[in-house]
């Protein structure tokens, strides 16, 4: 497959996240399925990054310090229980700003959306998925509100994400004062919690943004 625009994402991409050797689990392998040999080329060339202000965050193979790897962040006790099914069956293995979720799926390349559990089909491969964001960066990772954020309070840490007080999907504006930092996990869990909500209301109904541990 070629990888020209992959290419040019590693290259508009900081350094790798972690220097280690990639290597996949058996569980990592048999989920990623024909998908496996593209993210292993990826993080061959560069083992987890940040591009674009860090808005668009691609997870390392490992964990290190405060930078979740693939195995721990995909992990079926972690926060993907919280969403009591609606993660399941998908292989993530990068974010946007917000902490929107790329993910390796069945079909393709798909976008899951923590707010509702949604999952949009992208395309077909990875190659496919580079060549879009590049296309689309300041929709598609949410670099301009990255941008404006860190110019007021500075440079946003490893291992965080910026989520919105008033949920995106109950009405919250796409403003950096309706934005706070908060651990990426944490930021997951309690976006659950907002999902399972909305799947048991009919269309219309009230919600409440409960902020748990």
């Amino acid at each position: 497959m070629k990888t020209e625009f992959l290419d040019k994402l590693l290259a508009v991409g900081s350094d790798p996240i972690s220097s280690g050797i990639v290597k996949l689990s058996d569980d990592m392998n048999t989920a990623l399925g024909k998908h496996a040999g593209d993210l292993v080329k990826l993080l061959a060339s560069k083992n987890g990054f940040y591009a674009f202000e860090a808005a668009l965050h691609v997870f390392p193979s490992e964990s290190k310090g405060n930078e979740i790897g693939l195995e721990d962040w995909n992990s079926k006790e972690g926060w993907v229980k919280d969403f009591e099914g609606m993660a399941s069956n998908l292989f993530f293995f990068a974010e946007d700003i917000f902490g929107s979720q790329f993910c390796i799926s069945g079909n393709g390349i798909s976008v899951f959306d923590p707010e509702t559990g949604n999952c949009e089909l992208l395309c077909q491969n990875i190659e496919s998925w580079a060549e879009i964001i590049l296309e689309d960066f300041r929709v598609l990772t949410g670099f301009p509100l990255a941008h404006s954020w860190q110019r007021m309070h500075g440079k946003i840490r490893p291992g965080t994400r910026l989520i919105p007080k008033v949920p995106f999907v109950a009405g919250g504006e796409f403003a950096v004062e309706n934005l706070f930092a908060i651990d990426s996990v944490a930021g997951m869990k309690q976006r659950a919690n907002l999902a399972k909500q909305i799947r048991l209301l009919p269309d219309g109904a009230k919600i409440q943004f409960k902020i748990v541990d």
